[in-house]
């Protein structure tokens, strides 16, 4: 670690030493900082209140983040109380100093997402544990979808949402604030309705498509009322998140009134989300869950360690990912011997590579069943690590990691939110195995 990237004699403080003892303090010994704080632009510090955090100190802010699975309100509270934090972060408060900016752990996460690549942070972080891995040679690889924070989307919660937006936080406020008179409308009598739809537990089918109709014809003619009153008054401008919500809500026109008139028909890149238009359907087979609404994340595992292969909204057949994996492990750790998919990986194509590249597999065979008695208990073994092993660390990366339901607000800070889950639980996992592999301390003489 790199003491000149934090405050001057910051390792002369007491409390530096108590908190190289601690859990969070190991877990910082494990980080590069110096090679993570290279991805980040150098900070030119101009006139104006001084910075908080420097670059080591915004990445550590994402690691505790993941790392204490608290909201960015609590996580400022905490660090202001926290000296331990402020020593992750390299950022040792005076006793009469606080963070009063609730919103400072949003705005440098923006920050963050924006100046850096998740790849090239990867690359930085494994090329540091590869070192203190073992068995680099077997590669474990599956798909998992992380959920975005919203509500369980329907066409009629849907079209609702966007007729009060166009109505309500638009059109009627522009009217007030022009002087001018509203537009004929029947929104009042469609909130009545939408209000008795909203209260029925039961809602038949045949409802819920008149109700479909009714908001989809109400959306259509205000999206129109709207957008006359912005084209004859110059005054009235949108904002750019505005625009880029009345762009949303005209793209789900277009897709409602296609649906409408091709019921049961497949709809590519079908928005089912207002404040988060990028979010699609993953369909997962699941019993419990269907359908899932988030991020597809393609997984590699070796030794434990996760490494992302491919984060995207839009679903994919992840079987298609395996050569490029089977690449991306040798350009990292060298060949692989050994790899444990799941069943959806063994088409013919990926079984002819694999076989041409001599890697045993934990696939079934074709054929006629005849096992050495080794290569079943290989196979066996390969299995079973791929069931438990892979697929606790993605209910681990839910459970204990902020990746239940992720809460950020456009696609780039979703992409860093489980990003720094993922690596965040590897620095923990390097961390343990740093204390195990580490000599018992002697006692010292009385």
């Amino acid at each position: 670690m790199q003491q000149e990237l934090f405050q001057p004699n910051l390792y002369l403080n007491p409390k530096w030493y108590l908190f190289k003892e601690t859990d969070l303090g190991k877990l910082h010994a494990t980080l590069p900082w110096q090679q993570l704080a290279e991805c980040l632009p150098k900070i030119d510090q101009g006139p104006g209140a001084p910075r908080w955090f420097s670059s080591e100190g915004m990445l550590a802010l994402m690691f505790l983040k993941s790392y204490l699975n608290i909201s960015d309100r609590k996580l400022i509270e905490r660090f202001n109380t926290d000296w331990s934090l402020q020593l992750f972060c390299g950022k040792l408060l005076k006793e009469n100093q606080k963070i009063k900016d609730k919103s400072i752990i949003s705005r440098l996460r923006s920050y963050v997402a924006e100046h850096t690549d998740w790849q090239q942070l990867q690359s930085v972080l494994i090329d540091h544990w590869k070192t203190d891995m073992d068995n680099t040679h077997v590669l474990l690889m599956d798909a998992t979808c992380y959920e975005s924070y919203i509500r369980f989307p329907t066409d009629v919660k849907l079209l609702w949402e966007c007729c009060q937006w166009v109505f309500e936080k638009q059109l009627f406020q522009w009217c007030r604030l022009l002087s001018i008179k509203r537009p004929r409308s029947k929104y009042m009598e469609q909130k009545q309705k939408q209000r008795y739809y909203d209260r029925k537990r039961r809602k038949t089918y045949k409802e819920g498509q008149r109700r479909k109709k009714s908001l989809l014809y109400l959306l259509t003619k205000g999206v129109d009322q709207l957008q006359q009153v912005l084209d004859l008054h110059p005054q009235a401008q949108l904002t750019i998140q505005q625009g880029q919500y009345l762009k949303t809500i005209k793209k789900v026109v277009e897709q409602q009134t296609f649906l409408q008139g091709h019921p049961g028909k497949a709809l590519k890149d079908r928005i089912v989300s207002l404040p988060k238009p990028y979010v699609r359907p993953i369909i997962r087979g699941k019993e419990n869950k269907r359908v899932e609404f988030g991020m597809k994340v393609h997984m590699l595992q070796v030794d434990g360690i996760c490494l992302i292969d491919k984060m995207d909204f839009n679903p994919f057949n992840e079987s298609t990912r395996l050569k490029l994996s089977v690449l991306k492990h040798k350009s990292i750790f060298g060949k692989c011997h050994q790899l444990a998919a799941d069943r959806i990986y063994a088409s013919n194509a990926n079984r002819r590579y694999l076989t041409e590249k001599q890697i045993f597999t934990c696939f079934p065979k074709k054929g006629p069943k005849t096992y050495r008695l080794q290569d079943n208990r290989l196979r066996s073994m390969l299995a079973t690590q791929r069931a438990t092993v892979i697929e606790g660390s993605f209910g681990n990366h839910k459970n204990h990691y902020g990746l239940n339901k992720v809460k950020a607000k456009n696609d780039k800070n979703e992409k860093l939110w489980v990003f720094f889950a993922v690596m965040t639980a590897n620095a923990m996992a390097m961390s343990r195995r740093a204390t195990q592999n580490s000599p018992p301390k002697l006692p010292q003489a009385a």
